[in-house]
């Protein structure tokens, strides 16, 4: 079968497409035949060898990358019940990756039911890119008259945050760069500011008429994360998901003590820990998106040999939603 295999840490030149033979599951696992796997920041991440602030370490070499695919079980291991053999599923893969190719191994537990409604392409998109958003907004806890600001709101957790707050009954100012993105955040019914612009600040701050910012929510860091949380009134939640920018947004006890912000961060321990485990989010995000209250954004979309260019893309910010590979 034809996998994606990276021999090295680097660029996405080391992304390389291999004839491999196709995995057998073991015990408790299944094989399924990947119709769509999803890209994401976190396989560009670990690509690299892994960048400060993120907690999980750099896999193994050699290894074929990507954790979210949706399929057809196609083979069982022991102990996996055969009724499961030719049902549609979506997982996430977890720290063991594989979903780069045109067969992958999941734990039988990981699996969810593709919904019905939703395509191959559309349940990537939810079930790890969307538990993260379900993660986020279980800690910013959004409320009816909560004004909050979205960092990267074209993005795929992004474009899912926006409308997560618009269904609470916030209203929504989403930061993204250029004329396409801005567009995209409109048509979710957000406020859309463009932050590749110096003063993007006073722009969003015109655009509310002044009125203090409730809620930041941040999954850029840096010098974003920070004029991000600026942007907060006294009393403000600051929730940080991620540091696309390579750092860390960087606060001081003087920002939280003198205006009396609230901190939190939607990552590592703090979500991987989190009472109950992550599958109720996953099939939460799933879920609303098979009721049709959140709409998967799904951007472009590569040939499975083409998943170099897929990372470049990314990097580019030359993507909007979830970005996917098709084996």
């Amino acid at each position: 079968m034809l996998a994606i295999r990276q021999h090295t840490f680097g660029g996405p030149e080391v992304l390389v497409p291999e004839e491999v033979p196709e995995p057998e599951p073991g015990a408790g696992q299944v094989r399924i035949r990947v119709a769509a796997a999803g890209v994401q920041l976190l396989d560009a991440v670990l690509r690299a060898g892994g960048s400060p602030g993120r907690p999980m370490p750099p896999p193994a070499l050699p290894v074929t990358p990507g954790r979210e695919v949706a399929g057809t079980v196609d083979a069982v291991g022991h102990g996996v019940d055969p009724a499961l053999l030719g049902l549609r599923v979506v997982a996430d893969l977890g720290t063991a990756g594989g979903g780069y190719a045109q067969a992958a191994l999941a734990d039988a537990a990981a699996l969810h039911r593709l919904p019905a409604g939703l395509d191959a392409d559309q349940a990537v998109a939810m079930v790890g890119t969307g538990r993260t958003a379900m993660a986020v907004m279980e800690l910013a806890a959004p409320t009816p008259g909560d004004l909050a600001v979205v960092t990267s709101a074209a993005g795929g957790v992004g474009t899912l945050l926006v409308q997560v707050l618009r269904n609470a009954g916030a209203e929504v100012v989403g930061l993204a760069r250029g004329a396409d993105k801005l567009d995209l955040v409109r048509s979710l019914g957000a406020t859309a500011v463009d932050y590749a612009e110096p003063q993007w600040p006073a722009a969003v701050s015109t655009a509310v008429g002044g009125r203090p910012v409730t809620l930041a929510v941040d999954g850029v860091g840096g010098a974003v994360g920070r004029d991000t949380m600026e942007l907060l009134g006294v009393g403000g939640r600051l929730v940080m998901f991620g540091s696309a920018s390579g750092t860390l947004t960087e606060l001081s006890a003087g920002d939280v003590y003198v205006r009396g912000i609230t901190v939190c961060a939607a990552v590592g321990a703090r979500i991987l820990q989190r009472p109950g485990g992550l599958r109720p989010l996953e099939e939460r995000a799933l879920r609303a998106a098979a009721h049709g209250q959140l709409t998967p954004v799904v951007g472009l979309r590569f040939a499975l040999k083409d998943a170099a260019a897929a990372h470049r893309a990314l990097l580019a910010r030359a993507t909007t939603g979830k970005t996917v590979l098709h084996p």
